[in-house]
């Protein structure tokens, strides 16, 4: 553990928290001075005022784990005593805070689909709309909207705050932008430029050029299909490396069967090894290299059976077929051998909602309950039917929790069915 300093290291920041975010999680504590975002680790740095004040912070969520937006996030010290950032007023590092004409809107509680015409009509009553970008995040769907002025987005933000675009469901959190315009090359139901209605709507793959090269015929169109024509953020798409290498595993629990189970949620998986002289060691061969880079950017750090995984590229290109090697590239299971745009669309990291479906037609809410509760406590959950087939919505209270749910009853069977468990990207369960 790094010595007590002033700088706070804090792990698990998703793209969805913004510096104000962070800078609540602190404030009881005392004044940020000095706030860097590592965004394409998904940590940050935050220095406070004085050394006692980052020790009680330490200590406090020492006790209390600091969740930010659903999302567990993890604080220690770091190993720098200062930062050599320029210093910028606090004020000033808090673009959810900072005036401007373009507002970030993230919308919670998601049940009916939203597009630039339901947004335009929500937020033009307070000003003439310029343009609208929509995109989908770990955090759920967000949009950013520009007006002419910023008195407009004042006023919108004033008015719009935390209120619902239907009844019970669609939730408003915006935020101001740190951007000072955006730039919108497609009309269509993701993005519009009212100033210039002669935008074609075609949307061509954004993906970049040498990603692109990269994938199989038709791969890339299907990764461009099912993240708007835009790889994630923090993933490149250049990645070459197809196999993985996770470390400080539980040993007593893991098994091949469940690390499939939950990296097979990001890629087709071929072979799995755990190395008999590193017992808390796996490799794992995934079908191509920008799958394992979605494992690998998704996974690294989670919690599963009360350890943090360690995940990483190996330097192994492959896994060779051995007794001690377990085979899946033939399974049926394999979650991307069908449906690839819709699979690619629900990849994120892992959440408190897991989302069960292929479920038997007569199944009750308290057989899936029953089924699932050993791995944790099942805050609420939900029952369905979508086009005539049942499916179901469990909230656990952790991402760690959720996660060894997924991995020990994926694939298992209910009255003679074989479910499928995935993470769910909504943030509570809305009843009906």
């Amino acid at each position: 553990m790094a010595d007590p300093s002033k700088v706070l290291h804090v792990r698990n920041v998703g793209h969805e928290i913004s510096e104000n975010d962070l800078l609540k999680l602190v404030q009881h504590f005392g004044s940020v001075t000095k706030l860097v975002m590592l965004r394409a680790k998904n940590q940050a740095l935050l220095q406070m005022h004085d050394l006692s004040a980052a020790i009680y912070a330490i200590q406090y969520y020492s006790t209390v784990q600091p969740t930010v937006r659903g999302r567990n996030v993890y604080i220690q010290f770091s190993s720098h005593q200062e930062l050599t950032t320029v210093e910028q007023p606090t004020h000033a590092r808090q673009s959810g805070d900072q005036p401007n004409r373009i507002l970030l809107v993230t919308i919670h509680h998601l049940l009916y689909p939203i597009t630039v015409e339901v947004l335009h009509q929500v937020f033009s009553p307070y000003g003439f709309v310029e343009k609208i970008v929509t995109f989908q995040k770990s955090a759920g769907l967000q949009a950013l909207i520009q007006y002419t002025s910023q008195q407009n987005a004042i006023q919108a933000k004033d008015n719009l705050q935390g209120r619902n675009i239907y009844d019970g469901c669609c939730q408003l959190d915006i935020q101001f932008s740190n951007l000072n315009g955006l730039q919108v090359h497609y009309n269509n139901e993701r993005s519009r430029d009212f100033t210039n209605p002669s935008l074609p709507s075609e949307q061509k793959s954004r993906i970049p050029a040498q990603a692109n090269a990269m994938m199989p015929v038709g791969f890339a169109d299907a990764v461009a299909a099912a993240f708007g024509g835009m790889i994630p953020p923090g993933i490149t798409g250049t990645n070459d490396r197809c196999t993985i290498l996770v470390s400080n595993l539980n040993t007593e629990k893991i098994d091949e069967d469940k690390l499939f189970n939950l990296f097979s949620i990001y890629g087709n998986i071929l072979r799995i090894k755990i190395l008999r002289n590193k017992p808390d060691h796996a490799l794992i061969q995934m079908g191509d290299g920008f799958q394992a880079e979605l494992a690998v950017h998704y996974l690294k750090g989670a919690m599963l059976f009360d350890k943090r995984m360690e995940v990483n590229y190996s330097k192994h290109p492959q896994i060779t077929s051995a007794p001690d090697t377990r085979d899946y590239s033939t399974s049926k299971l394999n979650r991307f051998n069908r449906n690839m745009v819709n699979n690619y669309r629900y990849c994120c990291a892992p959440t408190k909602m897991i989302h069960i479906s292929s479920l038997p037609p007569d199944v009750t809410e308290d057989e899936i309950i029953s089924h699932l509760e050993p791995h944790g406590n099942v805050v609420n959950s939900k029952l369905f039917e979508v086009n005539g087939k049942k499916q179901a919505l469990v909230l656990f209270e952790n991402e760690e929790q959720s996660t060894e749910a997924l991995v020990s009853k994926h694939a298992t069977t209910i009255d003679g069915l074989t479910i499928r468990i995935s993470f769910s990207q909504l943030q509570s369960i809305q009843s009906s």
